[in-house]
């Protein structure tokens, strides 16, 4: 599950008010990896995102920082809503009133993991019967991080939004969040019961699988990202296929079409899609067009 957990909390944040990030006592310095195209005219920076972080985490700095600052326009992989419009959507999509309710669509044994997933996390499993099972995923993803420390408002995106803003930058987007929901809503049946079920399994190993992708981020290391989250690539080719490789093919086409036009611009996804094979890198080779990583 966690090679999806990036596009999944992209989806499931809400949009809540942030301040911008300035140096703390006992900050933890990080260098996240930040890629570079560029021809005569046009550059655009690729810089790999964590969504969700612990506060204490100084990365909007030093080439980060350069590279947003030279910028003229911040592309992201959606535009959060206001908390109301995202709430309507999820429900919209995520809510299936007349089917069966979501624990009978669970085989036994994974019913009474479900179940006990959800008792130890406080929440009674009733209140989730309505969910389809990819919300159910969601939900439960994003529900216990608060416990391990982390905060909604401290993820790059925010962190970017805001500093944008203040700076009159032109705000973009690859895709709106009903198109984020809709990918998951997309999904047979059946392949929403296996996520929802690898999330409930990985929920016990969660805030170690956290740790160890934000230690990744913060060194710069695209390899061990690529190998943290990804490695189970082949056992759910469906999911790879719609979460991750064809929005990377969507994005490289992008980048490709936005390269006639001139301008600097700061593109920040998850940096899950900028690690590993079939990454907007390896998707922009189509292309002839190479990525650059930037030193520190």
């Amino acid at each position: 599950m966690r090679k999806f957990f990036g596009a999944l909390l992209a989806t499931a944040m809400l949009a809540t008010p942030v301040a911008a990030q300035s140096p703390i006592a006992g900050t933890t310095d990080a260098d996240p990896a930040i890629w570079v195209v560029k021809d005569s005219d046009t550059t655009i920076y690729l810089f790999g995102t964590v969504h969700i972080l612990k506060p204490g985490m100084s990365w909007f700095d030093e080439a980060v920082k350069t590279a947003f600052d030279a910028s003229d326009e911040l592309v992201l992989e959606m535009i959060e809503p206001d908390q109301a419009a995202m709430q309507t959507l999820m429900t919209t999509k995520g809510i299936d009133p007349d089917g069966p309710p979501l624990s009978e669509k669970l085989s036994e044994p994974a019913r009474a993991k479900y179940i006990k997933a959800m008792g130890d996390l406080g929440v009674p499993y009733q209140a989730f019967e309505a969910m389809k099972p990819w919300m159910a995923a969601i939900t439960l993803a994003v529900m216990p991080l608060g416990k391990y420390g982390y905060d909604l408002n401290s993820g790059a995106e925010k962190i970017l939004t805001r500093a944008a803003t203040q700076a009159g930058k032109k705000l973009g987007q690859l895709e709106s969040a009903e198109q984020q929901l809709g990918f998951f809503d997309s999904l047979p049946e059946a392949q929403q019961i296996a996520f929802l079920n690898a999330t409930v399994d990985e929920i016990p190993t969660l805030g170690e699988s956290m740790e160890k992708m934000d230690r990744a981020w913060a060194k710069g290391d695209p390899a061990g990202l690529a190998m943290l989250m990804n490695e189970s690539m082949q056992e759910t080719p469906e999911l790879t296929k719609i979460l991750l490789t064809d929005r990377n093919a969507r994005w490289a086409d992008w980048i490709d079409k936005r390269m006639d036009r001139p301008g600097t611009v700061f593109i920040a996804v998850g940096a899950g899609h900028l690690a590993g094979k079939g990454s907007v890198q390896d998707q922009l080779k189509a292309y002839r067009i190479r990525a650059k990583r930037i030193k520190y």
